[in-house]
């Protein structure tokens, strides 16, 4: 983890807030970025979920790709107290919820000065680099972390220690969660409308683990 760590809700200018509803009236722009199967969709699905429950205008486009072999999946989320769309441009994100380390330095060029940039440190090569057509790239996180505001984790262990692998998904969320102006509480109560019943406990430890970090 980088040392030049700001939390974005420790950031935010006055204005920024309405104090009466604690409604953020500039919208805030996430990218999600990951691989097919790793639950990048479903972690869209618990942050709009959570920021509609708290009174925002939400917006989300999901762009698949080739999801299902291991493809590069986006989503972009916007919420606000209006939103009039859910693109987010290059320099336009403020924060970046990456969940393998070559989809978090594609995303890059995505996130604006002073945002945050959040990475599973697990790695995933993609087709070409199965193939032999291409490699690796080398020293991703040490790029990162020069550029950028960064907090990488080993989010694949952590969500063993919960219980399920299956849960990096939610130990992500819970770190992002964390730099939000968003209260635990209201992502504790999407959890339990979101997940199942039968693998609710298992998804909460890993939220606190991530929120906990």
């Amino acid at each position: 983890m980088c040392d030049n760590i700001v939390r974005i809700s420790d950031s935010l200018p006055e204005n920024a807030v309405n104090t009466d509803k604690n409604i953020l009236l500039e919208a805030q722009s996430i990218l999600i970025v990951g691989v097919g199967g790793q639950g990048t969709l479903l972690a869209s699905r618990i942050l709009g979920n959570t920021v509609i429950g708290q009174g925002y205008d939400v917006k989300v486009s999901e762009v698949h790709g080739m999801s299902q072999r291991g493809g590069s999946v986006v989503t972009y989320v916007k919420y606000g107290k209006k939103v009039y769309s859910p693109i987010i441009g290059k320099g336009e994100a403020d924060i970046i919820l990456a969940f393998e380390q070559l989809e978090a330095y594609r995303a890059l060029p995505y996130l604006k000065k002073g945002g945050k940039m959040i990475i599973n440190n697990q790695k995933i090569p993609p087709m070409p680099v199965i193939t032999g057509a291409a490699r690796y790239p080398e020293n991703i996180e040490e790029k990162l972390c020069a550029v950028c505001d960064l907090v990488s984790i080993d989010a694949l262990s952590m969500a063993s220690s919960a219980g399920n692998i299956k849960t990096l998904n939610v130990v992500l969320i819970g770190v992002m969660a964390k730099n939000t102006n968003i209260p635990y509480e209201a992502w504790v109560e999407t959890l339990k409308t979101t997940v199942p019943e039968r693998l609710l406990d298992v998804n909460l430890r890993a939220f606190d683990l991530g929120y906990n970090i």
